[in-house]
């Protein structure tokens, strides 16, 4: 119980959340996904037009999923812990007009701060689409490898000199073609596999594929951190109340600052009243505008 009532003071006193952005984009448009100078990226983008309307954040930006250079997501999340006070959706509405379709929020999930984002994806689900009159193997022989690459095993043999460095050589994948396009699905994959394994199922060589034809095309995350999305609960209406959201069995209450006293009540009495109604209750202040 006192590990609990620690958290929720934490959470009441805290000033920042998590902001999980799902994107799309077009990895044609950028030369590279993490930032790196005098190039263009995903990640670079992304934290210029957010910093250019006003939301910023002192960190840095966290990935569900990082990908090659030239290669497209039809989801991927970054993460961020920022105290931005304002409207996500008015953000993501300008964010998508300024973005010009090169890249996307496709929605916004809030949650909590300061959490360790690669750790909390289940899976990672991947699609190469290769032009036709390039695929070398017959469907059948597709197929076979495709079975034959489905598992849990060493799969250094696919990837490049970086990826021959990394200590954990095991990977868990499933393999499969269908909807004319290889799909692979997996917790973690080294660099270039999945187009290495592209080049191998389709053609027969173990060269890696062009990226413009990858797509990233979901991230699954873990329950554990499902069960920390915040959302809005419009339904709680109390007196000095401006807002309330919930997250699981948890209420975060907003009043403002000069009103939380009164919303509290003499030693407590209307809080306590209020936990014997909707059960676990943080409040949280929020600025009176002069």
């Amino acid at each position: 119980m006192e590990n609990k009532l620690m958290d929720l003071r934490k959470l009441e006193k805290n000033k920042k959340f998590g902001y999980l952005f799902y994107i799309s984009y077009r990895g044609g448009s950028f030369d590279a996904f993490d930032e790196v100078k005098n190039k263009k990226s995903v990640k670079g983008r992304f934290r210029e037009i957010m910093n250019s309307l006003g939301f910023t954040w002192a960190k840095g930006i966290q990935q569900a999923g990082r990908t090659d250079a030239k290669v497209s997501a039809g989801e991927n999340i970054l993460y961020v812990s920022s105290g931005y006070p304002g409207d996500m959706d008015e953000i993501t509405l300008r964010f998508n007009e300024i973005s010009k379709k090169e890249m996307k929020i496709k929605k916004v999930q809030k949650t909590l701060s300061d959490l360790v984002i690669p750790d909390l994806v289940e899976a990672r689900e991947y699609c190469y689409r290769y032009p036709p009159a390039k695929i070398k193997n017959s469907d059948e022989e597709i197929q076979r490898l495709c079975r034959e690459l489905s598992g849990t095993y060493d799969v250094s043999e696919f990837t490049d000199f970086k990826g021959q460095q990394l200590k954990e050589k095991v990977r868990s994948v499933e393999v499969s073609f269908r909807d004319k396009g290889l799909w692979f699905q997996g917790s973690s994959f080294m660099p270039k596999q999945v187009r290495i394994m592209s080049g191998y199922i389709l053609t027969g060589e173990k060269t890696p594929l062009p990226g413009k034809y990858l797509n990233l095309e979901k991230i699954y995350l873990k329950k554990e951190l499902e069960a920390l999305f915040i959302e809005k609960a419009p339904e709680i209406k109390e007196t000095n109340l401006l807002y309330a959201e919930k997250m699981g069995e948890l209420y975060i209450f907003y009043v403002k600052a000069s009103k939380k006293g009164e919303f509290i009540g003499t030693r407590g009495k209307n809080i306590k009243n209020l936990r014997k109604k909707y059960g676990d209750i943080v409040v949280r202040e929020v600025a009176d505008v002069l």
